[in-house]
């Protein structure tokens, strides 16, 4: 009996796809979407996430967007419901769907916040190997701006790096090849992701034409701000941090993002607590500072005292002056 009915799904997939071939293609899409449902109902998690992968492909191969795009969100649904998580199987055939959708249909969307969500069991992000394969998709259609947000949740810092070269040299101004970097670092530092992050300045810094250094100190004061801060992360010296946004604030505030990630970085790697909602002369960027300066009692006797008491001394005792430009 168990023969029989695998002989009749494999019938009745064969009489789909020649449907799809034939060009009927309304027909075909109607019968996929009432097998959908029967295997549902019946718990065959295998032959229908077979059907449906298949059955996507099929139509949009045949540019038929929403009927393919229909199939695609229906698989991601069958992958829930059937707890398969396995994302070395399913992202690069879940990738290969996205691909096939035009970015012009509205369910392309859909079906990738779908896709995400369903990836994200076990992180809060989705999981790297699919974000990693769908920022190579935008990269290829010159969405330079998608292709960065999905690289930030990967892991493939080297990519990342070759794609914001590309990106700065094709759409940002000439003197912007260290904000674009220091946005990035700092983004993947405030997920935690250390690793990529170094890994990405490094491939960067060492790639980029208009860097022309491959090793500190570089001409940009930011690229060095950068590379002081991925020591001092290492290092956990709470000191090294404040002088380093002390002295290089002018260099900070060219992006106001700058400081809101710093923040968040300071409590990450060096344990500072959150700002408290305060007016002061200095503004957003001198509570910040203030916060770092007011905390430093806590890392050592002896340092510390000396670091809360004068900007000068900090500079001197921690990192020379002449080192920072």
């Amino acid at each position: 009996m168990a023969t029989q009915g695998v002989r009749g799904v494999s019938r009745v997939l064969e009489k789909l796809e020649k449907s799809v071939k034939d060009g009927n293609f309304y027909e075909a899409h109607q019968m996929y979407r009432t097998l959908y449902f029967r295997y549902l109902s019946q718990k065959k998690y295998k032959e229908l996430k077979d059907m449906l992968y298949n059955g996507a492909v099929l139509f949009l191969e045949r540019d038929q967007q929403l009927s393919g795009s229909d199939l695609g969100i229906l698989l991601v649904d069958v992958l829930e419901k059937s707890e398969d998580f396995n994302c070395e199987l399913w992202c690069s055939k879940l990738t290969k769907i996205f691909r096939q959708i035009s970015s012009s249909t509205s369910e392309r969307d859909t079906f990738l916040a779908r896709a995400i969500r369903w990836s994200s069991k076990g992180s809060s992000h989705g999981h790297p190997l699919l974000h990693q394969s769908i920022a190579l998709v935008y990269w290829e259609e010159k969405n330079y701006t998608q292709a960065r947000h999905h690289f930030i949740y990967s892991q493939d810092g080297k990519s990342c790096a070759w794609l914001l070269i590309e990106f700065q040299r094709s759409q940002g101004f000439k003197d912007e090849a260290d904000l674009f970097i220091a946005q990035t670092v700092l983004q993947y530092l405030c997920l935690k992701n250390k690793i990529t992050a170094n890994q990405t300045f490094t491939s960067y810094t060492e790639q980029h034409p208009r860097i022309l250094k491959s090793g500190p100190p570089y001409l940009l004061p930011l690229l060095n701000f950068i590379w002081f801060l991925l020591q001092a992360i290492e290092s956990q010296k709470i000191q090294t941090f404040a002088v380093l946004c002390e002295q290089y604030e002018p260099s900070l505030k060219r992006d106001p993002c700058f400081i809101q990630y710093l923040d968040k970085i300071g409590q990450i790697f060096f344990g500072l607590k959150p700002p408290q909602p305060q007016q002061h002369a200095g503004g957003f960027f001198g509570n910040f500072l203030e916060n770092f300066i007011n905390g430093l009692d806590e890392d050592s006797e002896d340092e510390a005292p000396q670091a809360s008491t004068s900007g000068t001394s900090r500079k001197k005792t921690v990192i020379e002056h002449d080192q920072l430009d």
